[in-house]
């Protein structure tokens, strides 16, 4: 929204006009457009009438999100391009553009040590997707603008090539030339087609072909910066108290993140099953003090609750938060949880110079949720659209993905009989060859559902106080039976394998799939202080690492826990 192409500045008028002089444009923006928040707060008002979006998902990443919820159902014109049909923007879509995901894509991306490299597709393109660039370039000449003709990513390459290099010169040459930029792809503007799919890494500048690799590695280690004279500017930010501070009615504050096997709004990470095992419901995280003065037990459902928002949580104590903070994750969205969208909850001020919106800081409130009921179910994958709308119809559910079913995690206020006495309509199968096995005990608010196809397991569902729900790893891999024996069938009524053993517990490491209970048993059979020991037992940790300071965490409070005995 602030800048030019080829990394030119949109506040600059040389840098205007030279762009304009290159595209032979009658017009060019003079002026910043607006940043996300501010665009749809504009979009809501009504100063924009249609929207495009691209690769995002702002109903659920963005602060304030039902603003954005309300700008975009108001929004007369809305199109959305996304590889993935359901998300909570595509909702709200007039037009939904099938576009390419990343292994499909044909191109170039730069890292931050300015080198260029080829990303080449290793997948075909799904039927009907197209890539940004051609939709764009379609639209753009449908309405009538000239300059739009390409075939392919080398033009498109070609083009910003030869715009970097436009009344540009190479570093010795700087003080010649009116428009000096350092993002110079001169070398690079000729490049056939043949050249262009196999070009290796590059670092820009280039200035020419077969440029030696370290002409330019360290830029301003002469002293020589980018501004016209040479020099550094260093600007000094005064530090500036968050807008809305806590009070007596918001007296927590909000802190949002990332976790460790998830990604942006789940989109895709929440469709594996595997990085789905490590944090599987969302939640929130609470100081143990902060959770008794509250009235929030661990493992039980909080509301937390803003001026702008609120959603539910599963609590989960820590003594990593401070006293006074909340930390939730921001990945959970309509499509995983029935109301997870941290960023409902989120305040919607931001920086002025970079419109960053305060993640880090919104003061909440919280109360503990009090569900009359709360069970689990899991419906093999061909049979959910059947029962999907019943299921996500409960007061509370987050639906998590196993290899064979989804599971989902339930919470109801209706009372026990009012449940359990129309279990088929929750479940909503609509095939008379089922088998439904149950079993129901009045007295201690407990029910078990099992059902059946031709000895091989469709669902089941258990209600019943949290302690006596069923292992789920155990259920999830049950699913993968293509027949169950007697000894099966009894003990998914039973809720509990007939020969129990020990369970891993929560994933902890996902590259070697090791969990929580065993990790735990060898920290205190084996005496360890140190994860490496952990790795050496177990290979936890061994691998990508991203575990090691969970791991790290479980050595302390073994420690902890030794010591106190």
């Amino acid at each position: 929204a602030n800048m030019l192409a080829a990394h030119m500045d949109l506040d600059n008028p040389k840098h205007q006009q030279l762009v304009q002089s290159f595209w032979n444009s009658p017009t060019i923006a003079t002026q910043a457009g607006l940043k996300a928040v501010d665009l749809f707060e504009a979009v809501e008002s009504g100063k924009i009438k249609a929207i495009w979006i691209m690769a995002t998902n702002p109903v659920v990443s963005l602060p304030n999100a039902d603003q954005v919820k309300r700008a975009l159902d108001t929004c007369e014109f809305v199109v959305v391009s996304d590889i993935c049909k359901d998300t909570d923007t595509t909702q709200y879509a007039d037009v939904l553009l099938p576009a390419l995901g990343w292994g499909e894509k044909d191109g170039t991306v730069t890292n931050s040590e300015r080198r260029i490299s080829r990303q080449r597709a290793f997948l075909a393109e799904p039927e009907l997707a197209k890539a940004d660039w051609w939709a764009v370039s379609q639209v753009a000449k449908k309405l009538g603008f000239a300059g739009f003709d390409f075939e392919s990513s080398h033009d498109i390459f070609k083009e910003h090539a030869q715009l970097s290099a436009f009344q540009n010169a190479e570093i010795s040459k700087r003080a010649e030339v009116e428009n000096f930029r350092y993002f110079n792809l001169k070398g690079l503007t000729d490049l056939s087609v043949s050249e262009y799919h196999e070009l290796d890494p590059v670092q820009w500048p280039l200035i020419q072909k077969g440029q030696s690799e370290s002409a330019y590695a360290q830029l301003f280690a002469q002293g020589q910066f980018s501004h016209a004279d040479g020099k550094a500017k260093l600007i000094a930010t005064a530090a500036i108290d968050p807008l809305h501070q806590t009070d007596s009615e918001y007296p927590l504050i909000l802190n949002t993140g990332r976790i460790r096997d998830q990604w942006h709004t789940m989109t895709r990470t929440g469709l594996a099953p595997a990085l789905a095992n490590h944090r599987a419901e969302a939640y929130c995280e609470i100081h143990p003090q902060d959770a008794l003065k509250y009235g929030i037990s661990e493992q039980g459902l909080v509301e937390v609750f803003s001026t702008w928002g609120k959603c539910v949580l599963r609590a989960q104590f820590s003594q990593g938060v401070r006293r006074g903070q909340i930390f939730a994750p921001i990945h959970w969205s309509e499509q995983f949880a029935s109301d997870a969208r941290i960023g409902k909850v989120v305040n919607p001020v931001v920086d002025a110079i970079s419109g960053e919106p305060e993640f880090k800081h919104t003061p909440v409130m919280m109360q503990p949720i009090h569900s009359r009921w709360q069970g689990v179910c899991f419906i093999r994958e061909e049979y959910l659209p059947q029962a999907r709308d019943s299921i996500q119809s409960v007061s509370w559910w987050n639906k998590i993905t196993t290899p064979y079913a989804a599971q989902y995690e339930l919470a109801g206020r209706q009372n026990f009989n009012t449940v359990t006495s129309n279990i088929k309509a929750l479940l909503a199968f609509d095939d008379d060859s089922l088998e439904w096995l149950d079993l129901k005990d009045q007295s201690q608010q407990l029910c078990h559902i099992v059902v059946l196809k031709d000895n091989r397991l469709v669902a089941c569902l258990y209600i019943a106080d949290k302690a006596f729900l069923p292992d789920r790893a155990w259920i999830a891999n049950l699913f993968k039976r293509e027949r169950l024996s007697a000894t099966h069938r009894k003990a998914l009524l039973a809720a509990a394998p007939m020969n129990a053993g020990s369970s891993e517990g929560p994933l902890v490491c996902s590259c070697f799939k090791v969990g929580k209970n065993r990790i735990l048993e060898t920290i205190k059979t084996q005496n360890i202080t140190h994860e490496k020991q952990v790795t050496a037992c177990l290979k936890a940790g061994g691998n990508c690492g991203s575990c090691l300071p969970e791991i790290r965490g479980l050595i302390k409070s073994c420690q902890q826990e030794l010591a106190h005995d």
